[in-house]
């Protein structure tokens, strides 16, 4: 009996085995589910890192843009968007034929070295320091063609771009005392001599350049290369200037002091009034110390002029 039992459970399992089997080749068990949804998750990691590699190549294309524009948004200022056409920038043109003009009614009276009519009622002349319209007026005089042709060319050169970003009337501010400067110390430091030219002005606007570059030091397309450019050119003309005078006694009746002057004039004043696009507080604190020592020296200068009249008469 325990053997034929035992047959029957045997029996019974092979039975169950079948059945299974044959179920399992009928319909789609379990075990063919799992390999279905192996295969469907090996082709959704392809396809995940299909995708992945894709949006890795996107991410780095974006920062490699994003670089450039930086780049690009370094070397190009917000500063030359500022150029603008209107109002017309024609105060220095203006100025300049003033000058042309002047100068013409001289030479038609066979006067151009600053002896003619017009000349003598505007040129800075030491021993009528009383009458003060000198101190500015002689920006309209010039000794020769060559003298007059110079300091056009770089007035206009200089102004008018300046004229464009920061209107005419910052323009001539900065102009007028620059030329008011250089009048000023050369009749404190060279008592006896005769002033004649645009200089003082055109070297104010020299210095403006430098000033705007330095205000607007973030905003401008190759500010380092504009600042050394600017100061070299101020450097090696007043420079050879002094070596000329001093090294070499040269007499060639150019007043480096009023040069040097109207640097100093242009720059302060430039940083006074010109256009600042965006304000820093450093530059808030430049800005009054440019404006304190500019009045200072000015004031200075015009009580000097009405007050010494010792170092004036002993000279």
């Amino acid at each position: 009996m325990a053997l034929r039992h035992q047959m029957d459970k045997i029996i019974s399992f092979k039975n169950v085995f079948l059945i299974v089997s044959l179920n399992v080749s009928l319909y789609p068990g379990p075990s063919e589910m799992w390999l279905k949804t192996c295969k469907q998750i090996d082709s959704y990691k392809k396809l995940t890192s299909e995708i992945d590699r894709e949006t890795v190549i996107k991410i780095y294309i974006k920062k490699v843009l994003d670089c450039i524009k930086k780049f690009i948004d370094y070397f190009d200022g917000t500063y030359e968007e500022e150029y603008s056409c209107w109002p017309p920038a024609i105060c220095m043109i203006l100025i300049s034929i003033a000058e042309i003009v002047l100068f013409c009614y001289d030479a038609a009276q066979g006067k151009t070295d600053a002896t003619g009519p017009i000349a003598q009622i505007f040129i800075y002349n030491p021993h009528k320091r009383q009458e003060a319209w000198r101190f500015l007026t002689y920006m309209l005089v010039h000794v020769g063609v060559v003298h007059l042709l110079v300091n056009l060319l770089v007035q206009l050169f200089l102004g008018v771009p300046l004229e464009m970003v920061h209107r005419w009337w910052r323009v001539v501010l900065v102009y007028l005392a620059g030329v008011a400067a250089g009048s000023l110390a050369t009749s404190l430091t060279d008592p006896k001599v005769y002033l004649a030219g645009a200089s003082g002005g055109v070297y104010a606007l020299i210095a403006a350049h430098i000033a705007t570059i330095i205000m607007n030091w973030a905003e401008m397309e190759f500010a380092i290369i504009q600042l050394l450019v600017f100061l070299l050119l101020a450097a090696v003309d007043v420079g050879t200037a002094v070596y000329d005078r001093y090294w070499r006694h040269l007499q060639q009746n150019i007043g480096y002091v009023a040069h040097l002057a109207g640097a100093v004039a242009g720059l302060l004043v430039g940083i006074g009034v010109l256009r600042n696009l965006e304000k820093r507080k450093w530059e808030k604190r430049l800005w009054w110390a440019a404006v304190v020592l500019y009045f200072s020296l000015m004031i200075g200068g015009v009580l000097a002029n009405i007050f010494w009249t010792s170092h004036f008469q002993t000279t």
